[in-house]
């Protein structure tokens, strides 16, 4: 296998599980094929994991040498997107678009009573554009839709103040049928209609709640009067304008030509993403990695990759969209933070394809290097949590109790970010009565390391305390009276907002939600609830069980304790058979036992 299908075969395995746009290259680098997807890793992974039935387009597949992908929300954004990069590249593979038609569109005039229409051409006019739209078919329900319930003209008539009070023209049948109210001889006003086409435009905007309900009172009243032909065809029409998405990411009427740039950036890399926007359509998008060698600053990264992407891609334009304000000048490029509206909505998918392309290459270094990636995590940990060393070394500490019955606790550790189970251990608390979960994690925290200091064991670099302030301060008591505190990190993660306590500090910090030293330490938290509350049911069932078995006349504590030395677990005394039970304890007490739990089963 050449390094090349090597390559290929990591790619698709790190590939994104999300709609979106793929991008097949040769070895010159030139787009052999884009294509659409419901779920990027299916799609294109099928293209190599099976023999392809036509042969051009197993001619296609021994071509590829990269694989690119921009991430979309939707798959009516994918079929738009695919659309727009068709027409941009006509790729080899793609059946080319012989006219200029693109999706439907809504209009909405500009002029006196705006007449609302389907056109696949934009004028620039001060008109209102409202769409793309997946088909014909939902263009045309929903216009149908809204002429049943606005009376809205279609006549192409100059409806001017001017022309109407010369009373140039005159009404026609659709006023006399009830689907226009005569606004050319002046008996509808301006004001009047357009409350219409305000109404109108809330719907092809997405706002279809309202549209919705009144949809279903009509079919309603419909069913009541036994006209189900009418009442269906209004259900036909509730089921479509359901699915109709009038809002697209990709395509937006609303923005002529600019420059969308977003940075992630990691301890030693920056991930930064690249839209091109032109006529409202994305025609270019572009992901790549940067290597940070100093403590570059976001605009330090923006200011080398964007003039690069620009000349590469040709792009004239002078805004630039953001994610957040920026300290940089660049010759004829003015940068923007949108707040809302379509173009925050472009930063948006900006951002999410630096956070997919991330997530590529960071399962991309785990499969090929896992030491580096360990190291990389290791090294996140240090700064997020002000370590000396890379923490190689973590223990965690939970507390379980049930209304104050079996107290017990639990003490997790991880090794280069990994659980190292064999390391695992439980406490039964000793010298506390009741439910006091500050005084048992100091006794469990002080029992642990003292018994590592008596057996001459490693100490970790840093001790997770699953608790607030409080259980915090009850570790910290306990490492005080080993002469240890200040010589191990310690932390306490409270789990309604993940909040981190330092010692010391009244107030927590709030490590990034993303970031992958939080996921660490979470998995360390819920690894340690998990094992505490096992051993704590295991507790319960085995005393409940002790008191049950011990109850059975004629058995006491030793025959229990033959049974547990022998048969290991409760399941397994419940379940032997009478052979096995006599064969430990004898053959009356066997038969006792036996008797007793077939009775109870």
């Amino acid at each position: 296998m050449t390094a090349k299908s090597e390559e290929i075969k990591l790619k698709l395995r790190t590939l994104p599980e999300k709609p979106g746009v793929y991008q097949f290259y040769d070895s010159l680098d030139k787009i052999l094929y884009v294509g659409k997807a419901k779920n990027l890793k299916k799609r294109v992974s099928s293209y190599f994991n099976k023999t392809q039935e036509y042969g051009k387009t197993r001619v296609l597949v021994r071509q590829i040498v990269d694989i690119k992908y921009i991430v979309v929300d939707t798959e009516l954004d994918a079929l738009l997107l695919e659309n727009n990069l068709i027409k941009k590249y006509q790729p080899k593979y793609n059946i080319q678009l012989k006219d200029d038609k693109t999706y439907p569109w809504i209009c909405i005039k500009n002029e006196a009573f705006p007449r609302v229409f389907t056109t696949r051409r934009m004028i620039k006019d001060g008109s209102k554009y409202f769409g793309p739209y997946p088909s014909v078919k939902v263009v045309n329900t929903l216009l149908s839709f809204i002429r049943d319930v606005y009376p809205l003209r279609n006549c192409s008539l100059d409806l001017s103040k001017k022309k109407i009070a010369e009373g140039k023209h005159k009404v026609c049948l659709e006023y006399h049928i009830g689907n226009c109210k005569g606004g050319c001889e002046g008996k509808e006003t301006e004001e009047e209609y357009a409350q219409y086409i305000q109404e109108i435009e809330h719907i092809v905007k997405g706002n279809i709640g309202e549209v919705i309900r009144s949809l279903k009172y009509k079919m309603l009243d419909y069913s009541k009067i036994l006209q189900f032909e009418k009442a269906q065809e209004v259900k036909a029409k509730i089921e479509t304008i359901n699915r109709y998405k009038a809002k697209s990411t990709v395509v937006s009427p609303t923005i002529s030509q600019v420059d969308v740039i977003t940075v992630l950036q990691d301890v030693k890399s920056a991930f930064v993403n690249y839209l091109a926007i032109n006529n409202g359509a994305i025609i270019h998008g572009f992901t790549v990695e940067v290597k940070k060698k100093l403590e570059e600053t976001r605009a330090d990264i923006i200011s080398y990759v964007l003039p690069e992407m620009r000349e590469r891609f040709k792009s004239i334009t002078k805004e630039v969209l953001i994610e957040e304000e920026i300290d940089l000048e660049l010759d004829e490029v003015s940068f923007f933070v949108p707040q809302r509206g379509d173009k925050k909505a472009l930063v948006d998918l900006s951002k999410r394809n630096t956070k997919f392309f991330r997530l590529e290459k960071l399962k991309q270094e785990k499969i090929k290097n896992p030491e580096r990636h360990t190291e990389r995590i290791l090294e996140q940990i240090r700064i997020d949590f002000r370590l000396p060393d890379k923490p190689v070394h973590i223990e965690c500490f939970d507390n379980s109790n049930l209304q104050g019955t079996n107290a017990v606790a639990a003490c997790v550790v991880f090794r280069n970010a990994k659980p190292s189970k064999k390391d695992y251990r439980h406490f039964n608390i000793k010298t506390v009565e009741g439910p006091d979960d500050f005084a048992s994690m100091e006794e469990v925290v002080y029992r642990r390391y003292k018994r590592l200091l008596a057996e001459e064991q490693s100490l970790p670099q840093l001790i997770i305390i699953d608790g607030g302030k409080g259980q915090l301060s009850s570790a910290l008591i306990a490492l005080e009276r080993l002469n240890l505190r200040g010589k191990i990190a310690i932390v306490g993660i409270a789990k309604r907002l993940e909040e981190i306590f330092f010692p010391g500090d009244s107030l927590p910090i709030y490590i990034d939600k993303k970031s992958e030293s939080l996921r660490v330490i979470q998995y360390l938290r819920n690894e340690a609830h998990r094992f505490g509350i096992t051993h704590h049911r295991n507790k319960r069932s085995k005393a409940s069980l002790t008191s049950e078995i011990t109850q059975i006349e004629g058995i006491g504590p030793k025959t229990h304790e033959d049974l547990m030395k022998s048969l290991k677990t409760i399941s397994a005394i419940k379940n032997a058979s009478l052979e096995s039970l006599q064969a430990v304890i004898g053959v009356a007490k066997g038969r006792l036992v036996f008797d007793y739990f077939k009775k109870n089963k």
